[in-house]
């Protein structure tokens, strides 16, 4: 009897476990050992000679970065127009999505009219639409904003409308019962619940936006990101094609740490 007792009050005695993300401080302890590590071991794999014949050091991106940024500031030519092609094309889509997406969660017809042609568009890689796209646009920017609209503009709205359709059928039925319009319902209901899905459809979208851009600029030019790793794959200069990957990352991350602060800053009421 004691020992069953002893165990229960163990048990009860139990202590929660902590689901939370920890201080700041560990969490940042954390990403620099993950950063130093990584960086670690991709210097001992480009050791063994076999690998680093298609894989250059860190040592080699280095020196590629120093001659790139030197070489009339090309470097960050191509980090800026690479931006502004993410972000036109992403902003387009942005401003799209959410009507689109709001009017097929809210109206069934336009549901049934549209989602058919989301669900078969999503399914096909932007980089198939390249042939078509410049042979209706030409070699100029229209068609690098349009293969990146596209890409983000699927993934956002199919998030968005779900965050719409997500929304709590008891809140609509309660304030419709108190006399709410449809504009009521549309402004005070279905905007602030699916505001969350709206922003993390931005941060899908932002990262869509990235991978695509490569693909974007296959469609002709010469200053780009996406430009200056194709043409350094031609002469197999893995440190520059290697040097465009991380710089595109290091891109993602710090707009998706963005829009993850604008995220916490807009819903605090959550």
């Amino acid at each position: 009897m004691d020992n069953t007792a002893s165990e229960q009050s163990k048990q009860k005695a139990r202590k929660l476990k902590d689901f939370s993300d920890g201080t700041k401080r560990f969490r940042y302890t954390l990403m620099v050992i993950s950063i130093i590590g990584g960086f670690l071991l991709w210097a001992v794999i480009t050791l063994i000679p076999t690998i680093n014949t298609f894989l250059a050091s860190p040592k080699q991106v280095f020196a590629a970065l120093i001659s790139e940024t030197m070489a009339n500031g090309r470097y960050f030519k191509d980090i800026s127009i690479s931006l502004q092609r993410v972000l036109i094309g992403f902003g387009l889509a942005f401003i799209c999505s959410i009507p689109v997406s709001f009017l097929m969660g809210w109206y069934p017809t336009v549901r049934n009219l549209v989602e058919p042609w989301i669900q078969f568009l999503r399914t096909i890689p932007p980089i198939a639409l390249i042939p078509l796209v410049i042979l209706a646009m030409g070699l100029g920017e229209s068609p690098k904003y349009t293969i990146i609209f596209v890409a983000a503009f699927l993934v956002m709205v199919v998030t968005i409308y779900q965050g719409v359709k997500e929304v709590d059928k008891t809140l609509i039925r309660a304030a419709y019962t108190f006399g709410a319009s449809d504009k009521d319902l549309f402004f005070d209901i279905v905007i602030p619940a699916s505001f969350p899905y709206i922003l993390v459809g931005a941060r899908l979208g932002m990262a869509a936006s990235l991978t695509t851009l490569i693909a974007a600029e296959l469609t002709g030019t010469t200053f780009g990101l996406g430009a200056r790793i194709q043409g350094a794959q031609q002469f197999m200069d893995t440190s520059i094609v290697l040097l465009g990957i991380i710089t595109i990352g290091i891109i993602g991350f710090v707009l998706d740490k963005i829009l993850l602060l604008i995220e916490k800053k807009l819903t605090k009421w959550k």
